[in-house]
């Protein structure tokens, strides 16, 4: 009998969990049965988290400073790498900006207050301070000791040497080959690391369904269905309303016209949920239907596929808001923030991590914070979300190219 794939076994886990957490929700919980299945259960949750925590400081430090490093294969177009790195950082400043201000219009999970989170709730003691206290320390957050980082899982800080890293490493040229192929290596290592984890993460997300369902009542049910439509719409939004303003603004191109040119790449993203995999149809549409140069569409397109997530990021940042909302915790400005960086580093790191979605959205959770169980509400729903977000994400690599060419076209003009 053909094996089943990952997600059709997240999928069954999932879905027993749910049903052996709904059983044991009818116990006593009192009695000895409900206390040795949760007994059992929390074993496993716990050992499932603390896996995918163990894994992360090691994966997101190489990914990162492997990604950054790879820019040097494209030195000889500083003017197009430029202009593609801060077009990405803008759509995903405003993809990010527009999720968090979604999830504080719409609050999903506001009020509910799970009471599998009261641990972390109590541990979580927000700070109130100025302005310039939060700038000084946010500040002296990122440049701390790496060592030091490392052994405290200081996430922040953690990226921060990472892409100092990458930069030296592209600036060095070949006198550093062997510390890149090392970290190279290293990254290799720590995905290998991760798929063994990943066998275990249907056991693991039935453990953690099944402890949220026999804790917890049917209103989470409807909670979970307002924040998979506010975080579609929002994407949604940013897919048919911002990016293609941004596209127009700078080339005056009209928003049908190119998603009649994009749409076989629109449309692969959608189905697959895979930039890369969508990788030679949007080079096809770039070059064929929306006239990019191959020599721009060539560096843009498979570039922004590893680092430009637009969906994601603003996924992540409205998903780290509702988790904050289900543990009544009010996230201030200084954990907000933190969740911006957060989200954008994350998504940029993403494409390159199996089952993205869970390990990143860890990252983000930790850096102010939150309960990392919350995994359990999201990678349920995380499939089907991900189809959304992932045709975001490649309209975003699209509209980028065609940015790009623009400038470059009008600095060589002037």
């Amino acid at each position: 009998m053909q094996r089943l794939s990952l997600n059709t076994q997240v999928f069954v886990g999932g879905s027993l969990g749910l049903l052996v957490g709904a059983g044991l929700h009818q116990l006593n919980p009192n009695s000895v049965a409900f206390n040795n299945c949760m007994f059992a259960i929390n074993i496993t949750s716990t050992l499932f988290v603390d896996l995918l925590k163990m894994i992360l400081v090691p994966l997101v430090f190489s990914s990162i400073a492997v990604g950054v490093a790879n820019l040097r294969a494209h030195q000889q177009i500083h003017k197009v790498w430029q202009l593609t790195l801060g077009f990405f950082i803008l759509s995903m400043s405003l993809a990010i900006i527009l999720g968090l201000a979604a999830a504080h219009g719409f609050a999903p999970g506001k009020g509910l207050n799970l009471a599998l989170f009261q641990d972390s709730i109590q541990k979580f003691k927000p700070e109130q301070i100025t302005f310039g206290e939060f700038s000084q320390k946010l500040i002296h957050g990122l440049f701390v000791n790496p060592f030091a980082a490392l052994a405290q899982s200081n996430i922040l800080a953690i990226v921060i040497f990472a892409l100092f890293i990458g930069i030296a490493l592209v600036t060095g040229g070949d006198r550093y080959n062997n510390i890149l192929q090392l970290l190279q290596e290293w990254q290799e290592l720590s995905l290998h690391i991760v798929s063994w984890i990943m066998r275990l993460s249907p056991l693991g997300i039935m453990a953690l369904l099944a402890k949220l369902a026999a804790t917890q009542n049917i209103e989470l049910l409807s909670v979970v269905m307002q924040f998979i439509a506010v975080v579609i719409g929002t994407t949604l939004v940013h897919g048919v309303i911002v990016l293609p303003l941004l596209l127009y603004l700078v080339t005056k191109k009209s928003p049908l016209w190119f998603w009649r040119g994009a749409r076989e790449a629109l449309t692969t993203a959608f189905a697959t949920s895979s930039s890369s995999a969508t990788i030679p149809v949007s080079l096809r549409c770039s070059q064929q239907h929306l006239h990019v140069k191959p020599e721009i569409a060539g560096f843009v397109i498979p570039l922004g596929a590893t680092i430009n997530m637009d969906g994601t990021a603003l996924y992540e940042a409205i998903a780290a808001l509702f988790v904050a909302n289900l543990a009544g915790i009010d996230l201030n400005l200084t954990q907000q923030l933190i969740v911006f960086l957060t989200a954008m580093i994350s998504a940029i790191g993403a494409p390159g991590i199996p089952s993205a979605g869970m390990v990143t959205m860890i990252l983000v959770l930790q850096s102010v914070g939150l309960p990392t169980e919350a995994i359990a509400i999201l990678l349920p729903i995380d499939r089907l979300l991900d189809t959304v977000r992932t045709a975001v994400n490649v309209e975003g690599d699209l509209i980028g190219s065609l940015i790009v060419q623009k400038l470059t076209e009008s600095d060589k003009k002037a």
